[in-house]
């Protein structure tokens, strides 16, 4: 239906449309032609009637005749099937009623026809529910009026009109024939409404199938992403491991101060290409839903002046009062939770704020809200004099891979991915960050965060126990191999042990582990993952299947430069104890090593 049919439409085309469902399609047509129907009928039945000189029939007849035009009218001009079909269902019902307790006084073929009209028409047309009802007024009053006649002559006042049998005859006829009509109709409508559910059934199997592939070369795609981030992540954290940790093993041979200022910004420049990299690691697995957050015990004042101190000599060399203001309520106090995530959206926070200001301070301020004994609610704030953030930009830049403008981005670089990490790790722990800014004033982000405490006092400080930490086993007899295929790896490694004075021995592939394993007594295993010949995983497993119980409970510890998203389930799965990413931290693999060999 292009446009609205006028007054005068008589075209069944015009109150058509493609809106219309095919049984809604058959309905308006049952009604156009079955009026047409209905009216040359009645116009039969009229002149035979007069003829008879039957005034009340042919009075209803004509009655009927108006009505059936003024509904062919309506349903021209608007389209409301429904309507109609309840008009003309009300009148067949008062005829019906009329003809079988006034005109007629009886119950004949043609009184039993008009109720089957009724029914077929009433379910046809309207449904179940008003289908059961008109069907039950007409053959309940069949019913009565049997009844009553069964019991006792039904008698009024009023005469009824003999009609001859040439009316009976086409009245029948004509009833016949909307009785085919019906059901030759909606039989075609419900047999084309089948094939349309048909083609609609092999175009939705069509499009499951396409969904299917889709779906699949989707699963590959993100295999391949996977397998792409990972070999990534191999290739160039690899050399950051080498170039970050002889940095550290120079810096651990007291340089002089030009030559420890010089390393200082290797470390730092290795560090943050490092941070980088993590940032887009770290993404991609919080964005695919894989991130799981650890719970373990730590000094939160502590980790927030490790992190917050890092970064006070750059804003200092930039010119900028850098103020730590931690709440002394947290002195001593051990939390539980994921310290690396939450080291992770500070430092970001920080950074950005020493990054976007030219002049003026960096507030870093740390209060505890809430004391619950048994839990802190803690308040996390990051103000600058930077350049602000306009109004209308405050929710874009927590989009990954945004800044404020193309211009931010170039005058001060960075990936844009720092905001877009830190909203989306508090929304993983159910929190929200706060922002408000102004142009050319600065920003303030805040949020806050609740954590269990623990009932252990935070009274050493990190220094000390390291010191303990190296006190508490002697290493100096630890018999290490190291499975290890990168050259500069292994003289990294080398070195690093020889400053433990551990011995080590190197195997440039997992073959070779295994057979050294099976060869000699090795106190310790440190496995490189991906290597040629036998990658870790593999050899791990080699190793736990030995028949000596000694080598094949040997600890293991995984050194993997690797971001697939399950390394850790991997490395437990295959046998290996613990593992350690690269770029390792040295005090790190030395509490590790100490841990496992003390518990052998």
């Amino acid at each position: 239906m292009g446009k609205k049919p006028g007054f005068l439409n008589v075209s069944l085309n015009n109150i058509l449309s493609d809106d219309q469902s095919v049984l809604d399609q058959a309905r308006i047509r049952l009604l156009y032609y079955g009026l047409g129907i209905v009216f040359v009928a009645l116009a039969t039945l009229s002149s035979n009637l007069y003829f008879q000189h039957k005034p009340i029939h042919t009075a209803i007849i004509i009655i009927l005749m108006v009505s059936c035009g003024a509904s062919f009218k309506l349903l021209t001009y608007k389209p409301n099937w429904k309507f109609i079909s309840h008009a003309l269902l009300i009148q067949a019902t008062l005829l019906n009623l009329g003809n079988i307790y006034i005109t007629l006084q009886d119950v004949n073929i043609i009184t039993v026809q008009i109720v089957i009209l009724v029914i077929i028409f009433g379910f046809y047309m309207l449904g179940r529910t008003y289908g059961i009802i008109y069907s039950l007024i007409n053959i309940t009053a069949v019913l009565v009026f049997l009844a009553i006649q069964y019991n006792e002559a039904y008698h009024i006042a009023f005469q009824p009109e003999v009609v001859n049998q040439s009316t009976v005859i086409i009245t029948i006829i004509a009833n016949f024939v909307l009785l085919l009509y019906m059901h030759s109709h909606f039989y075609s409508a419900f047999y084309n409404n089948i094939k349309e559910l048909n083609k609609t059934s092999k175009a939705q199997c069509e499009l499951n199938a396409q969904l299917e592939i889709a779906i699949e070369r989707a699963e590959k795609s993100s295999e391949v992403k996977s397998e792409f981030l990972s070999t990534m992540s191999h290739e160039i954290r690899t050399p950051l491991n080498a170039v970050i940790g002889m940095t550290n093993l120079l810096l651990m041979n007291s340089p002089r101060n030009d030559q420890k200022e010089n390393l200082e910004i290797l470390k730092y420049s290795g560090t943050n290409l490092l941070s980088i990299v993590n940032d887009v690691l770290d993404y991609d697995k919080i964005e695919s839903g894989k991130l799981v957050f650890d719970q373990v015990k730590f000094n939160l004042v502590e980790l927030i002046h490790s992190i917050c101190g890092a970064q006070k000599l750059k804003a200092e060399e930039k010119g900028l009062l850098y103020k730590l203001d931690v709440d002394s309520a947290l002195n001593n106090k051990i939390v539980s939770g994921d310290p690396t995530r939450l080291a992770q959206i500070i430092h970001n926070l920080v950074n950005n704020a020493i990054k976007f200001t030219q002049k003026g301070n960096i507030w870093i301020k740390v209060t505890c809200v809430e004391d619950k004994q048994d839990s802190l609610i803690v308040n996390f704030m990051v103000k600058d004099t930077g350049i602000g953030i306009n109004k209308d930009n405050l929710d874009a830049i927590f989009e990954p891979f945004a800044q404020e403008s193309i211009s931010t981005t170039r005058q001060y670089g960075g990936t844009g991915l720092g905001l877009a990490i830190i909203k989306r790790l508090l929304e993983l722990q159910g929190l929200k960050i706060n922002v408000s800014s102004k142009v050319n004033e600065g920003s303030e982000f805040s949020f806050n965060m609740e954590m269990p405490v623990s009932m252990e006092n935070a009274g050493n400080s990190e220094e000390d126990k390291q010191v303990q930490l190296q006190n508490n086993y002697n290493l100096s007899s630890l018999r290490v191999l190291i499975a290890e295929d990168n050259l500069v790896n292994v003289m990294l490694m080398k070195k690093l042990f020889s400053k433990w004075n551990m011995a080590s021995t190197i195997a440039e592939n997992g073959e070779r582990a295994v057979e050294l394993v099976q060869s000699s007594d090795f106190d310790i295993i440190l496995m490189d993952l991906q290597m040629p010949v036998l990658n870790g995983f593999d050899a791990a497993v080699e190793i736990r299947k030995m028949h000596d119980p000694k080598k094949a409970n040997i600890p293991i510890i995984a050194l993997t430069a690797s971001a697939l998203f399950d390394i850790r389930e991997r490395v437990f799965n295959s046998g290996m104890n613990d593992y350690v990413s690269k770029p390792f931290k040295p005090d790190e693999l030395f509490a590790k090593i100490n841990t496992l060999a003390a518990s052998v």
